[in-house]
């Protein structure tokens, strides 16, 4: 075997010259040799659909004429002038993949000329053939981003299979939705050791990227989902296969640079392996200079939910002011605004009209302009990826602009339930059709809807959904102006852009939903849900400056309010799951208050400081094990600081703390 040898900090790959399969990858960072058998090496692989034969595959190490071949120190380049699929034989469809050494990381880089008379639909690239598990690895997993988090999932001693056995030949994950890269950035794939291998997004471009991995030949155990120890069973190797998994819908006479992935080694937990992406990311991301001056200092919010579809109507517009008048009285300096417009929450999308059974819309302006009299901010609840299916004028308006499938159909999303029986057994569901960002119709349609918002008086809208367009990808309909199978999410900075415009410069706070991090640069905070002592912040880790606001629901919850101290997340207060008032939780006000004044006074720690998650500290318990519910803090003066909670409800902790840097830690202060 010819082989071509490449070398980063962390890194040593190899790759066979005369097919292009990548037949070794090791970490330095732990001599892990993550292809144990060559033999089972790939190098990329393609479907390229046929009349009547749609499944029609090309791989790259099964190329009957060997690839041309191109290297030097710091990369390794293979051409493949045509190609040959299983059921089409010769197609002119070239291709050219890349591996180069940028930034000391590996990236994967792949280049397609389709001259033939059929689409690229599906390219399974960088494919790694043989991935397996670190020596002596009891459990082996692959994490990605997940909303704002992490999600997990094993690869040993038991494999998922996403799809159901009915879908795929081997149990197979399969990201798919709106949980694909590159909204969710990077994927990890690493032992309880910490022994770490990292993918992620080369470049800051939207397009239609997921993860792929199967386990051959099957499980085991199907009972368990577990698969071997041993690397063959009787004639059969036993292994897993992983690529990143494009969608590019190449049509003949098209080029296409699929989305280039970096890959790097790492030795530690989620946090470090992160790390690895921000060595990138930091070259392309910032934050918007539109970030009002309220939003830049430790603060909560409340937010108040007003009306649902099942027309719950529990709040008159004139009686808003007294909202205002709670937020005062308990220095909450926000309020989101929820169920305003016509019809209520998720209703009558994309209308902003108020709805007219609260009041008229001088009504609600006039309690919006009494509230920020007091000094509170008002923000509005905002929607414009869909279209409510049950709206009267759904087709004659809306339904040109909506996402297309491949057969033309419009897709459809399943809505949202509320309140009533009818709705909670998924009856009487409004449903919501996503719309095409690439249509300058439905911008036209968005930026009318943004404008009522701005002449209410408020001082920001929260754009709810805007991380996603499920449960599309990709948008088919070429009449909006684009091409066919593009991104759905392609033109999602282009619409807050134009939101931005017609502010002219005006304060205004632009916040969305579990923001994915190419929006940081256009959106001015961010709102989820964090709920979980396991919680990860990947989005803190890798925008450790940007607004970053949770869900806090509980009667007593200073497990929550813990959190957002660990993770300089901002309170929403939302008693009765976002339907009550802050007197309603006292116990709960008080102590974000306390929180709050808290990282107030040590600012320079835990509110500008740098979030490092566990990278650079120690926290251990009285018996010598670790506790995990703690964070480091890089200061704006240069010295370190940690938020270590207590999870345990009525069980005090006595801990012992340590820091890499060998400072000494001089003071305390308990919430």
């Amino acid at each position: 075997m010819n082989i071509i040898k490449l070398e980063t900090s962390n890194l040593s790959l190899e790759f066979n010259k005369d097919n292009g399969s990548l037949t070794s990858i090791l970490s330095k960072k732990s001599n892990w040799n993550v292809i144990k058998r060559p033999r089972l090496a790939l190098s990329w692989r393609m479907m390229i659909p046929l009349e009547g034969k749609r499944n029609n595959e090309a791989w790259g190490h099964e190329q009957k004429a060997a690839p041309g071949c191109e290297y030097g120190e710091d990369y390794v380049k293979f051409v493949w002038k045509e190609i040959e699929s299983h059921f089409g034989g010769i197609h002119k469809i070239s291709i050219t993949t890349e591996c180069r050494i940028r930034n000391d990381q590996a990236v994967f880089s792949m280049h397609i000329d389709n001259a033939d008379s059929h689409v690229v639909e599906n390219v399974y690239y960088p494919y790694i053939g043989d991935l397996y598990r670190p020596n002596n690895a009891k459990q082996f997993t692959f994490q990605h981003g997940n909303y704002i988090g992490m999600k997990e999932y094993e690869l040993y001693p038991t494999f998922p299979n996403c799809q159901g056995t009915h879908s795929v030949d081997y149990p197979t994950l399969c990201v798919e939705d709106h949980l694909n890269p590159p909204m969710n950035p990077f994927g990890l794939i690493s032992d309880e050791n910490g022994n770490g291998l990292f993918l992620g997004v080369g470049e800051r471009r939207m397009e239609v990227v997921t993860w792929h991995g199967e386990y051959l030949p099957g499980w085991r155990n199907s009972n368990d989902f577990r698969v071997f120890d041993e690397d063959k069973i009787g004639d059969k190797d036993t292994y897993v296969r992983f690529a990143v998994g494009h969608l590019p819908f190449v049509t003949p006479g098209m080029s296409f640079d699929i989305l280039p992935f970096v890959m790097d080694a790492y030795k530690g937990d989620w946090s470090t392996g992160a790390q690895c992406y921000c060595k990138n990311s930091k070259l392309w991301n910032k934050l918007p200079d539109t970030i009002p001056g309220w939003a830049r200092d430790p603060h909560s919010w409340l937010q108040i939910h007003i009306n649902s579809p099942e027309d719950e109507l529990r709040m008159k517009f004139a009686d808003f002011v007294k909202v205002g008048e709670e937020c005062k009285k308990y220095g909450v300096k926000a309020i989101q605004l929820v169920g305003w417009n016509k019809g209520g929450q998720d209703r009558g999308n994309p209308c902003h009209d108020p709805d007219e059974r609260l009041g008229t819309w001088d009504d609600l302006k006039w309690a919006i302009s009494e509230v920020k009299k007091m000094g509170i901010k008002v923000i509005l609840f905002a929607k414009f990826v869909w279209a409510d299916e049950s709206n009267e004028d759904f087709k004659d308006v809306y339904e040109k602009h909506a996402i297309k499938d491949p057969y033309g159909k419009y897709y459809v999303y399943k809505g949202y339930q509320y309140m009533t029986l009818s709705q909670l057994t998924n009856v009487n569901t409004r449903r919501l059709i996503p719309m095409c960002f690439g249509d300058k119709g439905w911008i036209e349609i968005c930026n009318q809807e943004f404008e009522k918002c701005v002449e209410l008086g408020a001082d920001g809208i929260l754009f709810d959904e805007c991380q996603h367009h499920s449960p599309t990808l990709c948008c088919f309909d070429t009449s909006h102006g684009h091409r066919y199978g593009a991104s759905s999410y392609s033109w999602d900075s282009e619409l807050i852009s134009g939101f931005r415009k017609i502010l002219d410069g005006k304060e205004f706070m632009i916040a969305g939903e579990g923001l994915y991090d190419f929006e940081h640069d256009y959106y001015d905070l961010s709102y989820a849900r964090t709920w979980g002592r396991d919680h990860k912040a990947m989005t803190r880790m890798i925008r450790p400056d940007c607004n970053i606001m949770t869900a806090v629901t509980g009667f007593n919850d200073r497990g929550m309010i813990n959190q957002c101290l660990m993770n300089k997340y901002i309170i929403s207060y939302e008693p009765y799951n976002f339907k009550g008032m802050l007197s309603d939780y006292p116990d709960t006000v008080n102590y974000g208050s306390k929180m709050d004044k808290l990282r107030t006074d040590l600012r320079e720690y835990f509110w500008d400081g740098k979030f490092m998650d566990k990278i650079g500290g120690e926290v251990t318990l009285a018996d010598g094990t670790q506790l995990t519910s703690y964070s480091v803090f890089k200061g704006t003066n240069g010295k370190e600081g940690l938020v270590i909670c207590n999870y345990e409800e009525y069980m005090p902790i006595t801990v012992t703390v340590k820091l890499d840097s060998g400072q000494k830690l001089t003071s305390y202060r308990l919430v």
